[in-house]
């Protein structure tokens, strides 16, 4: 069974879904007004993991929503007419501030999906909705609100009244409130604000000159405007997934204000008690034990490490080795540990294949069945990454190659497939050739020689040469194997 970390309940719980027809799941996606930083790539980084261990461990079916905001403070501030973020690829601003909204998050958009696909996150099986096609839906919640008493109208916006829903619902839910710092009557405009400010909330945002803006006829009042930030996944969640649904995802810096006002919404508007089942939130990512910020010289993005030489997938590997509740401190030094495991998991897999031969089996004969197990009870225990990855490693050192029969090296294979579609880390396919020049060969066998008769000081000395022709040496127990060097 699945056990998985509620923040709802604060405790690990069996996980079943709500409903025969599979997981529903929904995570807060990216506001559109930059490219994705590494610490975006971790909050993202779970929810995939999340969604193929349910499929591939729990058997589970996924619909997986990662919805895409691409109306808020940032994209406006950064869409206006002379932005200093406008871009040439974006084509020409226009005098129509809605339309360069489009355009800006329309460019964003694709670049974040874009390193999602190079950061190995399953582009394919989640569903990215764009907030400002599910205004109609959040104008529908807003009245259904204050129907129900819990909003209010003032000065061309609609806010949530937080004290009278405190008054018959719990406040609170998902992260603890300081209630003393709550200020009766006071308003926020802005979309994201601190944990101090227990204050109403603004549902529907009053138009201000400059700013892309949309009709909205309520109660004989017309307010032209836009959403706020809150009430979209709120709505979104709903038209897309019903509610409840099984699980909602999110970084722990979502819980207050963004999810405990969502939960708010979706119990004002809807009428149900729980958005979703299941609340699951990652921590943060530092770098190099501190937190990433530009003023510090120490935020990167995707593309950053890609220009340093980094494959995105040993980024990838380095965070799996960090429980997704823990922090994760990245280092290039870690990197770099990730590089070379990830290497010997890929070799492991080259060499089983070729033991397998034409042989088939399936994940559930023998040795292939003791991997799955390992590996698969670590990852049900609340995505528990790094104690998979570590059972993964004592499985490889216990199943050296040379030793397993075709059979067992056949369902190590189909094993090993099936958790990769998990950690998507390495290749499952057999070795690629490599077109070795007769001057490297010469000098490999020369130095397979030296190592023979134990002429140490020539061995280290012929790899010394090979390395500097940038190739790698590996020995065998009875050969060798060469690789280029990366």
């Amino acid at each position: 069974m699945i056990r998985l970390y509620n923040t709802l309940t604060k405790s690990v719980d069996p996980f079943e879904p709500l409903r025969d027809d599979g997981v529903r799941m929904y995570s807060c996606g990216p506001t559109v007004y930059d490219v994705a930083h590494i610490g975006n790539m971790r909050a993202f980084l779970f929810p995939d993991v999340l969604q193929r261990t349910l499929r591939v461990i729990g058997g589970y079916p996924v619909r997986w929503v990662m919805n895409i905001t691409d109306i808020d403070d940032k994209t406006i501030r950064d869409s206006a007419v002379g932005s200093p973020r406008w871009r040439s690829e974006m084509g020409e601003q226009t005098t129509d501030p809605l339309e360069n909204l489009r355009r800006f998050t329309t460019f964003f958009a694709a670049e974040f999906l874009a390193d999602l696909r190079t950061f190995g996150i399953d582009v394919e099986r989640v569903a990215n909705p764009l907030a400002t096609d599910y205004i109609a839906q959040m104008q529908d919640l807003i009245r259904d609100i204050l129907v129900a008493g819990y909003g209010y109208i003032s000065d061309g916006s609609v806010y949530f009244n937080v004290a009278a829903y405190s008054a018959t619902h719990a406040y609170g839910r998902l992260f603890a409130i300081d209630t003393q710092n709550f200020r009766e009557g006071v308003r926020i405009d802005a979309d994201e604000y601190d944990r101090e400010s227990v204050s109403d909330f603004v549902l529907w945002k009053g138009r201000k000159e400059g700013e892309p803006a949309w009709d909205f006829a309520i109660d004989g009042h017309q307010l032209p405007g836009r959403p706020g930030w809150h009430i979209e996944c709120s709505a979104m969640s709903h038209d897309l997934l019903g509610l409840p649904f099984d699980i909602h995802t999110g970084g722990v810096d979502l819980r207050f204000p963004h999810h405990e006002d969502e939960l708010a919404q979706c119990t004002a508007g809807y009428h149900v008690h729980d958005q979703a089942a299941f609340w699951m939130h990652n921590e943060f990512l530092e770098v190099e034990g501190k937190k990433m910020s530009k003023s510090l010289g120490n935020f990167y993005t995707m593309r950053d490490l890609v220009n340093r030489g980094i494959h995105p997938l040993d980024v990838r590997f380095a965070m799996l080795q960090a429980h997704y509740r823990a922090v994760f401190n990245f280092t290039f030094d870690g990197v770099a540990a990730a590089r070379t495991a990830r290497a010997k998991v890929q070799d492991y897999v080259y060499d089983v294949i070729a033991v397998a031969g034409d042989h088939h089996a399936a994940a559930e004969d023998g040795a292939g069945q003791r991997l799955m197990d390992s590996v698969g009870q670590a990852l049900a225990d609340d995505i528990h990454t790094p104690r998979a990855l570590a059972a993964l490693f004592v499985f490889i050192s216990d199943h050296a190659p040379r030793t397993l029969t075709p059979h067992d090296a056949a369902s190590i294979v189909d094993a090993l497939r099936r958790l990769n579609d998990v950690f998507v880390i390495v290749a499952i396919e057999q070795r690629p050739e490599q077109i070795i020049p007769d001057d490297i060969r010469v000098l490999a066998d020369e130095r397979w020689a030296a190592r023979t008769a134990k002429n140490w000081a020539e061995s280290d000395r012929l790899r010394d040469v090979l390395t500097s022709r940038g190739w790698t040496m590996k020995d065998g127990k009875d050969t060798y194997t060469l690789e280029p060097v990366d």
